[in-house]
């Protein structure tokens, strides 16, 4: 069992949805955000790193979103639903436009760190749809 699991079970405030469910999307969310990060900075790597620049920015973009989302769901105490949604769609929506791009740059010239980045985004947008539907969303 994962630390996120174990501290949504240890929590006096029930989890607002199945606890493996959120312990899922709340790992997914903080990997995401690392594998973002990482991609961003292998792409200021490549050679010239200039025709990455929207690739980077939506790695920026959606691991700082990956992070609140992960962080706002670690919090059971007092939860607001709305802003749940809120920061879910946000993920869910970041994740899909740098999923995309990830794609294509893995596809088009075979950048392996940008397939890793693309399945990261691929496993937290489903993770935060998942909990967008048990939610009632």
């Amino acid at each position: 069992m994962t630390h996120a699991r174990r501290m949504i079970e240890a929590n006096p405030t029930p989890a607002p949805v199945d606890a493996a469910t959120l312990a899922e999307c709340i790992e997914a969310c903080f990997d995401c955000a690392q594998t973002c990060t990482a991609c961003a900075d292998a792409c200021l790597g490549e050679q010239p790193p200039n025709h990455l620049s929207r690739c980077i920015r939506l790695d920026l973009d959606c691991a700082d979103l990956c992070e609140a989302a992960g962080r706002v769901l670690s919090r059971q105490t007092a939860f607001e639903p709305e802003m749940a949604r809120a920061v879910l769609l946000a993920c869910a929506w970041s994740c899909r436009a740098c999923g995309d791009e990830c794609e294509r740059h893995a596809r088009d010239m075979d950048m392996e760190h940008c397939r890793l980045c693309a399945e990261a985004c691929r496993r937290c947008e489903a993770a935060c749809n998942n909990v967008l539907s048990a939610m009632g969303s």
